[in-house]
């Protein structure tokens, strides 16, 4: 089983975003790779704490994984880290470690300060994917046309002449303190330590082109609307050695004709006749998968609600499945014929048309607390 992300940096969930910082780094400093050298426990130890903070660190997806769990970035490498090389952490976490190290940040040649030359992103794509109730409750496979930018061929780089590779350029400043030294992303190389030397006439000033991929996007099964998927490195590339932008896909549901999803569970409104109701019947209704046929008891109320366990959504963060609530929906006729009418009000004093609800017979509103329990 995955390790919690609180686990992971030593933190409770109600710690602040300040807090968070601090035990990542913390443990960042602790598994440093140059630290350990050769170490293969405590590399994985530091890319486990590198997921846990790109996680937490977003208020947004800190919210669904509070909500989910590790179960909300299953697939495509989810929301977090799990995929991240090296090279990744140091690019997008390295600010976070300081001077720890020397060099303002620089780590072992893997970039992220003074010490060696930054990997820059490309940027993220977002597309929508619309799934139906069917796919939703089984999980589903996606092939999606994707224009994103790659390098084209034939284009070759050469080293920044402004920052000499090191994808930033460094500046001193006299203050009252004394000499303070402060390092900035090179604006000419954008922080990738390189330049175009040679571009051909189908690319950018970037040495990108736009090329059409079909992308396969693995959705788990109990996704719901709004959720949002990372299928890692199908984003943009970035020029030179830069390491390729994310492919961010956000869930729309399409709307079922007769069932309605709440949670994990499945409503479905049944209308039967009052002669149904009186003599009992037997039914066909939609379900997740096909039709299934229930069996309605003589007599039986309007509003009772009949619940098919098991029939409902896989939760995300379930190992079960939601069920099936069929509402009985007793439909009165509006008109009726002169012989059906006497036969009515021959009924009207009638004792077995007279209301004699049972202690079993619940109210709208226990039934109603039956719902959401």
């Amino acid at each position: 089983m995955k390790q919690d992300y609180y686990e992971i940096l030593g933190i409770t969930k109600n710690a602040s975003a300040a807090e968070i910082k601090k035990a990542y780094r913390k443990k960042a400093v602790q598994y440093h790779p140059d630290k350990n050298p050769g170490d293969a426990e405590a590399e994985a130890n530091f890319k486990k704490a590198a997921e846990a903070y790109e996680v937490l660190s977003d208020p947004d997806k800190k919210a669904r994984y509070d909500q989910f769990g590790h179960a909300a970035f299953e697939g495509n490498g989810g929301f977090g880290g799990g995929g991240m090389n090296m090279d990744d952490i140091f690019s997008q976490f390295g600010d976070i470690f300081g001077s720890a190290f020397g060099g303002g940040g620089g780590f072992g040649g893997f970039g992220g300060g003074g010490g060696g030359q930054r990997r820059v992103k490309g940027s993220n794509l977002r597309i929508r994917v619309k799934l139906t109730l069917e796919e939703v409750a089984n999980g589903v496979e996606k092939k999606v046309k994707v224009r994103r930018k790659v390098q084209a061929d034939g284009v070759t780089y050469k080293t920044c002449a402004t920052c000499g590779g090191r994808g930033q350029v460094t500046k001193i400043t006299n203050t009252i303190l004394g000499r303070m030294q402060t390092a900035a992303t090179c604006n000419v190389c954008g922080g990738s330590g390189q330049m175009i030397d040679k571009r051909p006439s189908n690319a950018d000033g970037q040495g990108l082109k736009v090329a059409e991929e079909t992308v396969s996007i693995n959705i788990p099964a109990g996704v719901e609307e709004g959720m949002q998927l990372k299928v890692p490195n199908k984003g943009n590339e970035a020029p030179g050695n830069g390491v390729p932008g994310d492919l961010l896909v956000a869930i729309e549901t399409i709307d079922h004709e007769t069932l309605k999803r709440e949670g994990d569970n499945l409503h479905y409104d049944l209308y039967i006749s009052f002669s149904e109701a009186v003599l009992g019947t037997s039914k066909e209704i939609d379900a997740i998968g096909g039709k299934v046929r229930i069996k309605l008891e003589p007599g039986i109320q309007s509003g009772k609600i009949l619940r098919l366990r098991g029939k409902g959504i896989s939760g995300l963060n379930s190992y079960g499945s939601g069920d099936l609530l069929v509402h009985i929906n007793v439909w009165t006729p509006k008109e009726l014929n002169r012989e059906q009418k006497e036969f009515f009000k021959k009924m009207q004093n009638n004792e077995n048309f007279v209301p004699k609800p049972e202690k079993s017979d619940k109210s709208f509103f226990e039934k109603v607390k039956d719902m959401f329990s």
